[in-house]
């Protein structure tokens, strides 16, 4: 499985890229870098210390792509994931550093590459995707599968009350992307509270495993799980970044879904990225997306606490057939 990974690596973007990392077959052929969560250079960073826990430093190139959104300023979340994005634990830096050539330029080159067999998987806004699309309309046709995390299914937000953070952050990129002509899985916000939430149980159980990539791990999200406590009512942390890239792995853990046309609110303040999800056919158009509505957690969970235990998250490449969900 040739998987290529857009981020904004900060909080569980980490975690997502240590899934990835750490299941056999699949080949993270590169990590692209958005401008997203913390400082950009941040990032940057976070993504080369990853790669050095994980024993994959100089194995995965990391580029740099957009530094801000399309048109808008850029709004960070350091309020969640702490000044470094790694729960303010400010670690030593890592030794690697990215490459000189531009995500999209890298983006563009792979999915040439690999007509017809790339993943992508984004757990950022969508800006690189956007300006890769836009610079050449054929990218959409050559990738395989875009795994979004993003939005929510007509459902709560997290940044607004009906916005969800990647697409609040450069909505229009959000917009270009869902129009390009992708083949498109969408795992929402919405989805992910129900189903990639590991609680205050887990996180103790984590903590007595006492690995590396057990403390990795709980050193980086500790500002989220103070965040959730204090402000979202959650006494765990969100894993919608590593939910997401397990569905990719094995999309036996998409249990429910169904297909509609999805497009992203640019115009409105109040509800600025919101993502409209058409499951009346009130616009008439053809579905653009599939739309998860339910995963296996307890699979999901697994999963993660097998690769902070062993280093091996014991996931296998699955397919699952998506003809058979409705189509709105």
């Amino acid at each position: 499985m040739r998987v290529v990974i857009d981020t904004d690596t900060a909080g569980d973007d980490v975690v997502a890229l240590m899934m990835a990392l750490l299941t056999p077959d699949v080949d993270v052929l590169g990590i692209t870098i958005n401008c997203g969560n913390v400082d950009f250079d941040q990032q940057v960073a976070n993504a080369l210390k990853t790669l050095e826990v994980t024993g994959h430093a100089g194995m995965v190139p990391v580029y740099r792509g957009a530094r801000r959104p399309l048109i808008r300023p850029w709004v960070g979340a350091e309020y969640v994931h702490g000044q470094d994005g790694m729960g303010d634990s400010f670690l030593p830096p890592a030794v690697g550093r990215p490459e000189a050539g531009h995500a999209v330029d890298f983006l563009l080159q792979a999915s040439r590459q690999y007509a017809g067999e790339l993943t992508i998987i984004a757990q950022a806004p969508l800006t690189n995707l956007a300006l890769a699309a836009s610079l050449d309309p054929a990218f959409s046709d050559r990738v395989r599968t875009l795994v979004i995390m993003g939005g929510s299914n007509n459902a709560v937000g997290n940044v607004r009350p009906l916005s969800e953070y990647n697409f609040f952050v450069d909505p229009e990129a959000a917009r270009i992307v869902f129009q390009a002509g992708f083949n498109i899985r969408l795992v929402t916000w919405d989805v992910c509270l129900h189903d990639g939430v590991l609680g205050r149980a887990d996180l103790e159980s984590i903590a007595r495993l006492d690995t590396p990539w057990s403390r990795f791990f709980l050193t980086t999200q500790r500002k989220v799980w103070e965040f959730n406590r204090e402000r979202a009512g959650i006494d765990g942390t969100t894993h919608p970044d590593a939910l997401t890239v397990a569905l990719a792995i094995d999309e036996t853990l998409w249990q429910e879904g169904f297909f509609a046309w999805v497009d992203i609110e640019t115009a409105s303040e109040m509800t600025r990225g919101a993502s409209l999800v058409d499951t009346v056919g009130a616009f008439g158009n053809r579905p653009n997306a599939a739309i998860c509505t339910r995963a296996d957690g307890v699979r999901f969970k697994e999963a993660l606490i097998s690769m902070l235990a062993t280093g091996h998250t014991g996931l296998q490449i699955r397919t699952r057939d998506f003809s058979r969900d409705r189509v709105y």
